[in-house]
């Protein structure tokens, strides 16, 4: 909800989705900065994640230019979060700057998350990535992860 101009926040799944696309801006990738926020049912923040090159691993720019070369590089953010959390994460709400991807959805289902909170994609989206979203979302329908989308 939009109030003069701002988004009013009541709603804490747009509080978490702001919480996602905030840290999003912690990555390096030129291109397609995602974040992710895992939170249990209190409204807790469990983990947090971005995508990135893994630790230790040379994020230059010369890697991060090279799509071909960053895409078989990065550990994108949902895999970050689930990696950093430290916890059992069943039955906790993932939020995600950008919809998860198939090979994202899989680990996202073995990990015991509930819910997943994302934005509505674009119309424009790609369709390597429409593919991919769509496999996702049969994935997690098949498996009973509820999914929340949100127009923004």
């Amino acid at each position: 909800m939009r109030v003069g101009g701002k988004r009013r926040m009541t709603d804490w799944d747009l509080r978490f989705l702001d919480l996602a696309n905030y840290i999003s801006n912690w990555s390096k990738d030129p291109s397609q900065k995602v974040g992710a926020v895992i939170v249990d049912k209190n409204r807790r923040v469990l983990s947090v994640g971005f995508n990135g090159l893994p630790r230790d691993v040379e994020d230059s720019p010369e890697r991060l230019n090279n799509k071909e070369l960053k895409l078989s590089l990065v550990v994108h953010a949902e895999v970050n979060a689930i990696l950093f959390s430290n916890c059992n994460l069943t039955g906790s709400t993932l939020y995600v700057s950008l919809a998860p991807c198939s090979r994202c959805a899989g680990l996202i289902i073995q990990s015991g998350i509930s819910k997943v909170v994302c934005p509505k994609p674009d119309k424009n989206i790609s369709q390597r990535w429409k593919d991919s979203y769509e496999l996702s979302m049969a994935m997690f329908k098949e498996s009973g992860i509820k999914v929340k989308e949100i127009e923004l």
